[in-house]
């Protein structure tokens, strides 16, 4: 028999979820064959209804490798594991006559803990462990949680926290968790043998492809201990999300309250002296952080300095006490050590590195109003890090609806360590890009408006004429309005002037959860939702609910944001320009996002506006333009009013 040919196999995947086969798809899949075939590297940018899941999925069945696929969002784990990849595998079993088993791996805090939640949490105020469902009121949230997830323990078969519906705060699944450092391993622990973390990872081992997050991917990169099984593809869907991702599990923090519960934790684990130590270098520390200012530190504090290194050599010397000293009164002695041990390694690690001072890091102070002040160090690029880590010895495909900005690759490739397109040279990773376009017709469907006339943005105080724009658009648009805003200041205060202006519902993100926010502006057309960073790139709502999306301003880091303007001033002096480098990158992204939930499905109309002249009138304003789908552009007023208007009419004609 012959092999089936990638055109026959992705037909009938596409023909199995009930979807239809587009253009795009198929340059997607046969572009996505090639580089698997030849072991280099590709970035695909796949706008929008593409079908770009199984784009990259039918290829990769097809070459009968190990695939890893890691996503930014739940979501999407979600769509791959439950919808997608079943589908995919039965569509594909008769042509290929094989089935390729798929499996999900998350990290092991995203896992139930049997020993946890059957022996207890250490704690810290008495010895030994202490049982947190005596502990908790039965009548409060957090006892009502518990009593829940002990049921759920008994029939769930995965333990995965994203299975629990409705979900548990991150409070109450703290105390049936734990980290890997905090795991006392499979072969010491009484529940090893049905523990849901190894079980995932067993199965992961086993599968063909195996769907993961962002987060996992990064720790698999840094840590140097594989956490990922051997695999020959990589593919990186929502790329667009990778490097804050892995920027993210890069970055180390310090606070008073966890070096005071590493102190608690260790001190009936270590002698007197130690515990002493301990205590006295977190004392010296917590004072410094009564009196730090937010920003960065350029270069450590003598003061701080010395309180680092007292906490880095105090942390050392509990480290080696408590491999020796043993309590007779600590019960299940095991996993209180486990615990102490990773909060005090936690605090050496951090301290040593800012101790060390790395040209490549970024140090500075944040202060929150809630949680006190923090010591953070990231780094001050993982470029470095993924072109090293990511492009060595598998393919990678890196795909995102946005990728491409200000026209090319290039700057998406230079954040994930990659020379330019085409350069030839033994150790620079060889990769192309491509972009497969986008079913819908983008200068059709909708229209980019600039308000040119308004004032440039200042970064504090009111914008009156900001406010007046806002309100004339909504009108004419009969609602239907997803506001972006460039903070949440900003945001809450367009709800509440709006609120006063106009009658029609107004959601401000933060007032429900992110869920039923959506559920509540997807169901009434009339509804406007307002919010900032997460609603850029996380709401689907196609149909009439959505025809106006609003951008405040251009998202341009903030000025005193440590480790953005550490990264622009670091481009600056290598002779770049730090500013297109990061500030307008990061701007170009989130705008192509944002003006992303626009046009979901190919009956779709509306406007994208952008109320900050800057757009138009800056220099900088055709690379972001460029960044953007490619829709009708006008600076005219009058004409976004009355589209915004005839949209409406149609949409209400179609409703009636």
């Amino acid at each position: 028999m012959t092999k089936p040919s990638l055109p026959e196999l992705l037909h009938a995947a596409v023909t199995a979820v009930g979807g239809t086969e587009r253009p795009g798809q198929v340059a997607m899949a046969e572009a996505v064959a090639e580089v698997i075939d030849d072991g280099s590297h590709l970035l695909v940018q796949a706008g929008t209804g593409t079908g770009k899941s199984l784009g990259y999925l039918v290829p990769a069945l097809a070459h009968g490798e190990r695939v890893v696929v890691a996503t930014a969002t739940l979501a999407l784990q979600r769509q791959l594991v439950e919808r997608d990849l079943p589908r995919t595998v039965d569509a594909l079993h008769p042509l290929m006559r094989r089935r390729p088993q798929f499996a999900m791996l998350k990290g092991r805090s995203n896992y139930l803990c049997l020993h946890r939640l059957h022996e207890g949490a250490p704690q810290e105020e008495e010895e030994g462990l202490f049982d947190q469902f005596e502990a908790a009121a039965p009548t409060s949230k957090l006892g009502q949680d518990l009593l829940r997830m002990r049921d759920w323990a008994d029939e769930t078969e995965t333990g995965d926290r994203d299975d629990l519906t409705p979900g548990v705060s991150d409070r109450a699944w703290s105390q049936v968790s734990v980290s890997s450092r905090e795991c006392l391993g499979a072969s010491k622990c009484a529940y090893g043998a049905e523990c849901f973390a190894e079980a995932a990872r067993e199965r992961a081992k086993l599968a063909d492809v195996v769907v993961t997050n962002h987060a996992l991917l990064a720790i698999d990169a840094i840590e140097g201990a594989p956490v990922l099984p051997q695999h020959e593809v990589l593919i990186v869907d929502e790329a667009h999300e990778l490097v804050s991702r892995v920027t993210g599990v890069a970055t180390g923090e310090l606070t008073p309250g966890q070096v005071n519960r590493a102190v608690r934790r260790a001190a009936k684990l270590v002698n007197e002296k130690a515990a002493d130590q301990l205590q006295t270098a977190s004392e010296g520390f917590e004072r410094l952080m009564e009196l730090a200012l937010p920003g960065r530190l350029e270069e450590v504090p003598e003061d701080l300095g010395y309180a680092l290194m007292a906490l880095r050599d105090a942390a050392r010397t509990v480290i080696t006490a408590l491999g020796s000293t043993r309590d007779k009164s600590v019960q299940d002695e095991d996993a209180v050590r486990k615990q102490a041990l990773a909060s005090v390694e936690s605090i050496h690690d951090v301290a040593e590195r800012i101790t060390n001072g790395s040209e490549y890091d970024v140090v500075w102070y944040e202060r929150h109003d809630r949680f006190g002040a923090s010591l953070r160090v990231a780094p001050m690029s993982v470029s470095g890090l993924l072109r090293e880590k990511l492009f060595t010895e598998r393919s990678v495909i890196l795909t995102s609806a946005t990728l491409k900005l200000g026209g090319d690759f290039n700057g998406v490739g230079a954040s994930l360590g990659l020379a330019p397109e085409g350069t030839e040279s033994d150790d620079a990773p060889q990769w192309k890009g491509l972009d497969v376009g986008s079913p819908f017709d983008y200068g059709k469907q909708g229209i980019l408006y600039v308000a040119k006339h308004l004032a440039r943005p200042g970064r504090e105080g009111t914008r009156g004429d900001m406010l007046d724009e806002l309100t004339e658009l909504i009108e004419a648009a009969g609602g239907r309005t997803l506001g972006l805003f460039s903070s949440m200041r900003a945001a809450q205060s367009a709800a509440e002037e709006l609120r006063e202006r106009l009658d029609m519902p107004i959601l401000l993100q933060g007032e429900e959860t992110l869920g039923e926010l959506i559920k509540g502006f997807a169901a009434d057309a009339k509804t406007c939702l307002f919010g900032t960073l997460s609603l850029w790139q996380g709401v689907d709502v196609p149909g009439p609910s959505c025809q106006l999306v609003i951008m405040d301003k251009i998202p341009f880091p903030r000025p005193d944001d440590p480790l953005m303007s550490a990264r622009q001033k670091a481009v600056d002096e290598a002779g770049g320009n730090g500013f297109m480098a990061v500030a307008a990158t990061h701007a170009a992204l989130l705008m192509a996002q944002g003006a992303g939930r626009l046009v979901r499905a190919s009956g779709d109309r509306g406007v994208v506006a952008v109320l900050d002249p800057r757009l138009a009138t800056a220099r900088y304003g055709s690379y972001l333009r460029a960044s953007l789908p490619d829709f009708w552009y006008t600076t005219d007023r009058n004409q976004a009013r009355r589209s915004l208007a005839a949209i409406d009419a149609a949409a209400k004609a179609a409703e009636a």
